[in-house]
């Protein structure tokens, strides 16, 4: 299926049931019109980082199914898959044949290799303190190869993520065969996972480097729609970066509306949040949640410095079970720019608040995404997070088929399933169609129009009623 103007569910494999044919059943028997896409988070065999370590994108992992299961899905939802264009896992075939043959390896020219990089074999501290860096130090892991030599290889994130040198013919031919793959899989949309970092060069920060990645990016656009998919570039950082992208006609992430829809209800002000629904384009993909934290950077310069500090220490107040200390180091969290919290949670695990919330992105323009744990209104999982040490596990509960039934019984899952439902039938969100907002004290309204259908969306910021007419 080619991708449609319906809301998206983002899930894991193995999140409501054990496996893609769990996922399905879920899907057909609770979701059927509430969703019309569905984001299966990395399915590939993986070594790290929940999938997006991929070791090869040849197969699906085994604990999750086939791709028949993933075809499956396909054939009734939309589907986005994940391509990490940026690195490869450092156990996939090609990482360790470079390891145990070096020169003699044909994957040789995947990987950065410091010694061929800079200069000197190695980056001055000025060079260093320019890269947009994960890291406090340079981004390498130091390898050894089977001759016992080593070298420094190029490695934004994690060590198991090795990052991928996009200019090397070898590589390009990769990434061709990868993308045409996916599309024959089934995937209507390809979200290219960091893709800001994917073409580094010295002397620059080496995050979103002009004019090259657009020159990356156009070549992936047209492996992709020759095959009749979409492409959809994963970016965190400063509003105007997507908002390129969306000059050129690309779609992108609203990763800005999570916070400004969070500083609207708890300070019952939508001046902010107005301007932003004023600007941003139709042709995104809006979230409340993701599998990753709540993203700050994505709102600086959309909301004054003092209101981002305001909202910060306003969530760790306001949400439920939400701390400073489960975005921290001792929770394997360094990225400052992200809380670690589920959205419901968020704002106190209230459904008046959350229902309105979830009203206000599906009114936005562009097509919304839903994560599957803000799907069924779910709470902090405080107990997996204490278990992984991992704060982002907090908002990524396993759910099995009976808690996804018992969950269907709250009034607010219930009532989220309408407004999905809404969302998608409507013919007023029509993405050629256009959005007017007012706001007055703590009222907001919002109305999408389409041709002669036109809706509206009445909210209150204080007492978070709402009406749609």
């Amino acid at each position: 299926m080619q991708l449609e103007n319906k809301i998206m569910l983002i899930t894991y494999a193995d999140s409501m049931g054990n496996n893609l044919k769990d996922l399905h059943q879920v899907l057909n028997q609770y979701y059927k019109d509430a969703v019309g896409g569905v984001h299966i988070l990395p399915f590939f065999p993986s070594s790290a980082d929940r999938g997006f370590a991929p070791m090869t994108y040849e197969t699906v992992d085994a604990a999750f199914g086939t791709f028949d299961d993933v075809a499956a899905i396909g054939a009734e939802y939309y589907l986005m898959f994940d391509f990490m264009v940026n690195h490869i896992s450092a156990h996939s075939v090609y990482f360790q044949d470079f390891l145990q043959r070096k020169e003699d390896s044909p994957y040789r020219n995947y990987f950065i290799r410091y010694s061929d990089f800079w200069e000197n074999g190695a980056p001055t501290q000025e060079q260093i303190d320019k890269i947009y860096k994960r890291k406090p130090r340079a981004p390498y892991i130091d390898a050894t190869f089977a001759d016992g030599s080593t070298e420094k290889i190029w490695c934004t994130f994690c060590e198991e993520q090795i990052d991928l040198d996009v200019t090397k013919p070898e590589t390009k031919a990769f990434i061709r065969d990868t993308l045409k793959g996916m599309c024959q899989h089934g995937a209507a949309v390809i979200r290219l996972d960091a893709f800001a970092y994917a073409v580094k060069k010295p002397d620059t920060s080496c995050f979103f480097v002009e004019p090259e990645i657009w020159d990356l990016l156009q070549e992936i656009e047209a492996e992709v729609k020759a095959e009749g998919a979409e492409i959809l570039p994963e970016i965190h950082e400063h509003y105007t970066i997507p908002m390129k992208l969306a000059n050129k006609n690309f779609w992108i992430y609203d990763f800005a509306l999570p916070v400004l829809t969070l500083h609207a209800l708890y300070n019952h002000t939508s001046i902010y949040l107005k301007q932003w629904l004023e600007q941003c384009p139709m042709k995104q993909f809006t979230t409340l949640d993701t599998h990753d934290g709540i993203g700050i950077v994505d709102v600086k310069d959309l909301l004054p410095d003092e209101e981002i500090e305001m909202v910060k220490e306003q969530l760790y107040q306001k949400g439920a079970n939400v701390k400073k200390k489960y975005s921290s180091e001792a929770y394997h969290n360094l990225d400052i720019y992200q809380i670690n919290t589920t959205y419901y949670s968020a704002l106190g695990d209230r459904d008046d608040a959350y229902l309105l919330a979830r009203a206000i992105q599906f009114f936005a323009p562009g097509i919304p995404q839903v994560y599957y744990v803000g799907m069924l209104a779910g709470s902090n999982d405080i107990a997996l997070m204490e278990k992984t040490k991992n704060g982002r596990d907090i908002n990524r509960h396993y759910y099995t088929l009976e808690e996804v039934a018992q969950q269907q019984q709250r009034p607010v899952v219930q009532r989220l399933k309408e407004l999905m439902t809404l969302r998608n039938t409507h013919p007023a969100f029509g993405l050629d169609g256009s959005i007017a907002v007012e706001t007055e004290a703590d009222t907001l309204t919002i109305t999408r129009s389409c041709g002669s259908d036109q809706l509206t969306l009445h909210a209150n910021l204080t007492d978070y009623q709402f009406t749609i007419d």
